[in-house]
């Protein structure tokens, strides 16, 4: 019996004649493949569009399908060929719906006119009424250049999309957040930080995300001092939380004193410089680092960090190495110490593999694979926006590095990222501090 391996879905437009779904099956099966469901998406005035999922053996016979079905014409169309991963992103991972039912003249004119003026008059005469009565009070923007979309670059706003719903799909599974992508197509950082001040109205958060280095800093700063609403930049300070809350784990693991540590940072980017910043909050005493790009040294320096020349000579120097490079098998081996804590965390391949630093002595060496900022970022803005903050600061985002390490369990460098308790848990840690901030903020 063959083991048919490979599953695709094929999004094909036929018109609406008799025979035309037969000729489309004929053609699978004589490719080798075996169809399985077949779902209408789409009824047209005189076509259908249909998604036909087939089993086949490899491929070749994916290849040899489309070229056949490409020839078979006569108003059949093959629209796309996706995988399981592509297919769970056809026509989007997010969707507006409703939250009230509309089914008489009376639900009309309570949710829409005539009953609405009252509630705009409302919101007129009080404005921080429109967090009550709208959903203003429960959504954040997800704001991005596409300059630093994952590890695929500067590939644009809408190529980074399919990851802005990530982010939204992760808001409201995790935290109950109304996560809305908002694409820019400029990297000027005054447009961005001009456009973002613009729609902040309808938020009350912005998340910003993928936006690169080194013009990520100013705009994150800028609109910190400029807004009256929590702005975060994930690619900084999510991934700052939960690497603070992977190296708290490690070193109970390692039996190493974190605040007492000389913890070495590799890479000074927009992560490895937030990391930097969030090890000196949390208490750590000796932060070094090191960049090949001196601006990036001189900030850290600026933050109370201290630089070194070579990578070498960090390694030599201190107790925790963490590295943001992305340069794969950048550490050698021969520079590792016994003793040492090694999270070499780029993705898909860690600056040096684990085991390798394992051999070399060190006490705890893990990679990226599990610090994942989802354990932060819902957490951290349903907790402000609970306490209706006006900001993020780097004692909330201590609390929530100390509330992800206190659910981890031994052994392990970070909980399980959709394990709800966890979030629950960031949620009010951030929201303690939040409400105690916003106390001293109202009193002064």
């Amino acid at each position: 019996m063959t083991n048919k391996q490979l599953i695709r879905t094929l999004m094909i437009e036929t018109p609406s004649i008799p025979g035309s779904l037969g000729k489309v099956a004929t053609i699978i099966g004589l490719a080798g493949g075996d169809i399985g469901e077949i779902e209408t998406i789409k009824v047209g005035p005189n076509y259908t569009i249909r998604n036909i999922t087939v089993q086949v053996d490899h491929e070749g016979q994916i290849e040899e399908l489309e070229s056949s079905l490409f020839r078979l014409g006569g108003g059949i169309r093959l629209h796309a060929i996706s995988d399981e991963v592509l297919h769970a992103h056809e026509g989007g991972k997010i969707q507006m719906k409703s939250k009230v039912a509309l089914q008489s003249l009376a639900d009309l004119r309570r949710v829409y006119t005539p009953g609405v003026a009252n509630v705009c008059r409302i919101i007129e005469q009080e404005p921080d009424k429109a967090k009550i009565y709208t959903s203003i009070g429960n959504s954040v923007a997800i704001v991005t250049d596409g300059t630093a979309i994952l590890g695929l670059g500067d590939i644009g706003p809408v190529a980074g999309m399919p990851v802005m719903e990530g982010k939204a799909v992760l808001f409201d599974q995790l935290a109950g957040i109304n996560g809305i992508p908002i694409l820019l197509d400029t990297k000027d950082p005054e447009e961005i930080i001009r456009t973002v001040k613009h729609i902040s109205l309808g938020f009350s958060g912005i998340l910003l995300e993928d936006i690169g280095s080194p013009h990520c800093f100013e705009i994150e700063e800028r609109l910190k001092k400029e807004l009256q609403i929590p702005v975060m930049h994930d690619d900084q300070h999510g991934t700052a939380v939960v690497t603070l809350a992977a190296a708290i784990s490690a070193c109970k693991s390692a039996g190493i004193d974190l605040k007492k540590a000389k913890v070495g940072q590799i890479g000074l980017g927009a992560a490895g410089l937030a990391i930097s910043r969030m090890l000196m909050a949390y208490g750590v005493a000796n932060v070094f680092g090191i960049d090949k790009c001196q601006d990036a040294k001189a900030r850290l320096e600026n933050y109370g960090g201290r630089s070194f020349d070579s990578i070498e000579a960090l390694m030599g120097n201190c107790d925790i190495i963490i590295a943001t490079t992305g340069v794969p098998e950048l550490i050698k081996q021969q520079w590792v110490r016994p003793g040492q804590v090694i999270l070499a965390l780029s993705n898909p391949k860690p600056e040096i593999e684990p085991e390798l630093a394992l051999q070399a002595g060190a006490a705890y060496a893990a990679d990226g694979r599990s610090v994942n900022n989802v354990l932060g970022f819902p957490g951290i803005f349903r907790g402000v926006l609970n306490a209706q903050a006006r900001d993020i600061t780097h004692s909330m985002l201590v609390a929530a590095a100390e509330a992800i390490a206190a659910c981890t369990k031994p052994g392990d460098l970070v909980p399980h990222p959709l394990d709800l308790h966890v979030h629950k848990m960031v949620t009010e840690a951030v929201e303690r501090v939040a409400s105690l901030h916003e106390e001293i903020v109202v009193t002064k």
